[in-house]
């Protein structure tokens, strides 16, 4: 048993997430193992409502004392690819040029396993020292660097979900796969890596258009064979890509339905971007259980569009932040939450920015923890410092740096201080990330 003492953030369960935090500026949060030896909160609190109690239970509990800290959930990550970490700052017209000029050619040298091990080495760090203690990444695809992913996250007992890529069409040679073959390659993943410790599989077409009927049909008998592994793709995300794939798809009534058809829309299939659906689309994703990974920073980026936070909302499907590196600017969960609040203020679909703070500082919070987990099916597992949940967090030094202490120190309520390391905070705020071991 292990008991840190600073000032502690989590989430009501059931809560408004416009105004679910509890912070207690005294707080006290006690991890240990569970009934199976996995580490998980068993107290959190108030510390002088705590300390009397924790004396009966544990008379031999040291605590650890974090003055001037805030204890907080890691944050949650939704959509990244970690191949990708070298392409962050390319500059390009768009999303498919992107692609093709700078994405592509890196992903290729993922064949190599010492290469993939050595960039899923750096990925898994970089995640780390900005805060994210769990994240659904994607691989390339080449099963070398799903081995070299799931091998890094296990010896740091990470909770990470990734999966190989499915690709068989409109891709370049050195990652264009096979139809069958890379159908038999995800099941032998599968059957490798899904549940063991705390990794997750995901079946991964990277994106429609990507993928032959026979690969998203053969990807949807995998999702029907193994009910509890993930589904990531994208979806959406720039006008050209979806006159592309209604082109390649004239049967589906959309972009996003051409999932469903294949039977890749349920629970635990989380579609980045979803910029521009309709109502039907929205709706879609309510009734199958989906959910959607809003990438703000690589949307504006590549110009690709602003996420309808509040159409989304209207429709009430499940959606979290992710940073989309390396589309995505930055691996920090503070420049992603700061972009989301712009994208809120801002016109969509030709409508009037809504008057005042579009996207609350406790919402954005969430949405990048408890939020999150609660769109990968994971809520009350990881993104939350409840009771139960797997012990992983983050320590906070509000005094980082020079102007984000003073605007610290101003602060007289939850939502300043949240708002103010939202905008001034970046790795630097991140003191320690602490996984469950």
């Amino acid at each position: 048993m292990k008991a840190y003492r600073a000032s502690l953030l989590r989430f009501a369960p059931h809560g408004d997430p416009h105004q679910s935090a509890i912070f207690d500026e005294d707080g006290l949060l006690v991890v240990g193992p569970d009934g199976s030896g996995c580490p998980v909160v068993h107290a959190a609190g108030s510390y002088h409502s705590l300390r009397a109690n924790l004396r009966d239970q544990f008379p031999n509990l040291e605590v650890q004392h974090l003055p001037g800290r805030i204890i907080a959930p890691g944050f949650i990550d939704l959509h990244l690819h970690y191949p990708q970490t070298q392409v962050i700052g390319s500059p390009a017209a768009g999303l498919l040029p992107w692609l093709e000029k700078y994405t592509f050619p890196e992903e290729k040298n993922f064949s190599a396993p010492d290469y993939a091990a050595q960039e899923a080495s750096f990925f898994i760090a970089e995640v780390l020292r900005n805060g994210v203690t769990t994240a659904l990444a994607f691989a390339s695809s080449h099963p070398a660097s799903v081995n070299a992913l799931f091998t890094e996250a296990k010896a740091r007992n990470m909770r990470l979900i990734t999966g190989k890529c499915l690709q068989d069409r409109n891709s370049p040679d050195g990652l264009r796969d096979e139809t069958e073959q890379s159908l038999i390659d995800t099941e032998a993943l599968i059957r490798r890596w899904h549940g063991k410790g705390r990794l997750g599989y995901a079946i991964t077409p990277r994106f429609a258009p990507s993928s032959t009927d026979a690969q998203l049909r053969g990807a949807g008998e995998l999702a029907a064979r193994y009910p509890d592994v993930w589904i990531q793709s994208h979806v959406a995300e720039n006008t050209d890509e979806i006159k592309w794939a209604r082109e390649l798809f004239p049967k589906s009534r959309s972009y996003l339905s051409t999932y469903a058809d294949f039977g890749l829309m349920r629970e635990r299939a989380v579609y980045a971007h979803s910029i521009h659906l309709d109502d039907a689309d929205r709706n879609l994703m309510r009734a199958t259980g989906a959910a959607a990974a809003v990438c703000p920073t690589s949307n504006l980026f590549l110009g690709s569009g602003f996420f309808d936070f509040a159409a989304s909302d209207r429709a009430g499907f499940a959606y979290g932040l992710a940073s989309d590196v390396g589309g995505g600017t930055s691996f920090s969960p503070f420049h992603t939450m700061l972009a989301a609040y712009y994208v809120g203020r801002a016109p969509v679909a030709g409508l009037a920015p809504q008057p005042g703070l579009s996207l609350s500082p406790q919402l954005l919070w969430w949405r990048h923890t408890a939020g999150a987990a609660r769109a990968m099916g994971l809520e009350g597992v990881v993104g939350n410092l409840q009771v139960g949940c797997e012990a992983d967090f983050i320590v906070l030094n509000p005094k980082a740096t020079p102007l984000l202490a003073r605007k610290a120190a101003q602060a007289s309520s939850v939502d300043e201080l949240l708002f103010a390391m939202i905008v001034l905070g970046d790795d630097r705020l991140i003191e320690n990330a602490v996984i469950s071991t």
